[in-house]
């Protein structure tokens, strides 16, 4: 390995000690070799300057850079959050594609590449994160940057029909090509981002596995992302969730957590659970379902509408089940601490983890990491996560389909203890092993190779 590594994304964890796999994962890297980590602040000011702010780290540093409340608006707002996340989620219909945000994005994006580029070094190894820097790469190299660049998307590839409803799709390619190594969670989204490549003009497949396009070539491969399961499993342990939640000691728990957002199957995983109310047999178990949602991006008017949906059909299945010592369906919308959710996992039956389009879904292998190997809960996982490549032995449903998820749950509550650990044994051995840190290691380890294949 030599010279640096450069990581960038769009807020840099500069409030404290890292936390989180993935944070963690960077602080190790960043400080092995000395490196830098650029992103945003988190400050809208009326006038950001065109310079970083230092932060030191742990034997690396964090260079921030502030927004105007015109950038935040059109840049994240706007751009990011409005245009190409709906588009990768398989939502282009809820694409908000206003006058302006284009530009903007294009500015913050320069601008960060023009900062950047006054302080990049030939032999440094550059990696982008993220969706909101998709064209950074190709800023970097107007500014005559010859690093080697990576970039991961961690959220999933468009589909070739959606792109075409992107104005900018023409523009899609060239951003790509500006990296040397585009990382993408799963199998299927390398198969729609070579689909997309194959059937643009000036654009080669070569027999080496690369992609030759606009006079550069990059490779395309996936990285499927993993979580610290070690720490996780460990953290789990530590506290009784059941008592927590104050349970009845016949009571199954149901558990989902998620970010409130329309790609996360949350109101069909609501009227599931309640279907399977509706159809339980007398002696079936009495369950309830936990669904931690906690907010996001509640400026776009998008997600305003879904959260709005949620709660009505959380209230009328409730309306429909409930007693006066039981309501079914506990929904909590706020953040649960880390230790806290953790032993909450450990202490649930089944996870209900059910989107309708996800990049991977780290929910599914934290349920997995949280459980008693002994006595382990069930994972339902949905057929569009991008997980579900990994973890074969959970089971599988289609999150259109509410019958189908209602007789999961009936399965997962009925399942025997053996059926359980084998089930739980299978998932295991896939999320301890390809952990956070095999993630990274496989990635700069191709990055590595690339940058040693142009010296």
């Amino acid at each position: 390995m030599t010279g640096r590594l450069v990581v960038v994304s769009n807020r840099v964890p500069s409030d404290g000690p890292p936390s989180g796999g993935l944070v963690v994962a960077l602080h190790d890297c960043l400080r092995a070799t000395g490196g830098l980590w650029f992103g945003t602040s988190g400050r809208i000011t009326d006038d950001p300057d065109d310079s970083f702010a230092q932060v030191q780290g742990d034997g690396y540093t964090m260079r921030t850079f502030d927004l105007s409340p015109a950038e935040q608006q059109g840049y994240y707002l706007g751009y990011a959050n409005s245009v190409l996340w709906p588009l990768c989620h398989r939502r282009a219909d809820l694409m908000a594609l206003n006058a302006g945000d284009y530009d903007t994005y294009m500015q913050v994006n320069r601008r960060l590449a023009r900062m950047m580029a006054a302080e990049l070094r030939p032999d440094d190894r550059i990696w982008i994160h993220d969706y909101h820097f998709l064209p950074l790469a190709d800023c970097l190299r107007a500014e005559g940057v010859t690093a080697t660049i990576g970039y991961f998307h961690h959220i999933p590839f468009p589909a070739t029909h959606d792109m075409m409803a992107l104005p900018q799709h023409d523009l899609f390619p060239r951003w790509m090509a500006g990296f040397d190594l585009f990382g993408l969670q799963t199998q299927r989204d390398v198969a729609a981002a070579l689909e997309m490549l194959r059937g643009l003009p000036g654009a080669e497949l070569l027999r080496d596995g690369t992609i030759s396009y606009r006079d550069r070539r990059f490779e395309v491969r996936s990285f499927p992302i993993g979580i610290d399961a070690a720490a996780f499993a460990a953290e789990a342990a530590r506290i009784d969730g059941r008592a927590l939640l104050n349970f009845a000691p016949d009571e199954r728990l149901v558990i989902g957590v998620d970010r409130l957002d329309y790609s996360k199957g949350l109101d069909n995983r609501l009227r599931a659970f309640g279907r399977y109310l509706r159809d339980r047999a007398e002696d079936a178990p009495k369950a309830s379902l936990l669904q931690i949602a906690p907010p996001t991006r509640e400026e776009v008017d998008a997600y305003q509408q879904i959260r709005e949906d949620l709660e009505r059909t959380a209230g009328k299945v409730n309306g429909l089940h409930s007693d006066l010592g039981w309501t079914p369906i506990r929904y909590i919308h706020s953040g649960v601490p880390r230790d806290t959710l953790a032993a909450v996992y450990r202490a649930a039956d089944v996870g209900f983890v059910t989107p309708f389009c996800d990049g991977m879904n780290l929910v599914a292998k934290e349920f997995v990491a949280a459980q008693d190997p002994d006595d382990p809960g069930v994972l339902i996982l949905s057929q569009f996560a991008g997980a579900v490549e990994q973890m074969a032995s959970a089971l599988i449903v289609n999150p259109y389909d509410i019958g189908e998820m209602a007789r999961a749950l009936r399965q997962a509550l009925a399942m025997p203890l053996a059926e359980r650990i084998d089930r739980h044994q299978a998932l295991a051995r896939g999320v301890f092993r390809k952990d956070v840190a095999h993630w990274t290691r496989s990635y700069l380890d191709t990055m590595d190779r690339l940058s040693a294949a142009r010296d």
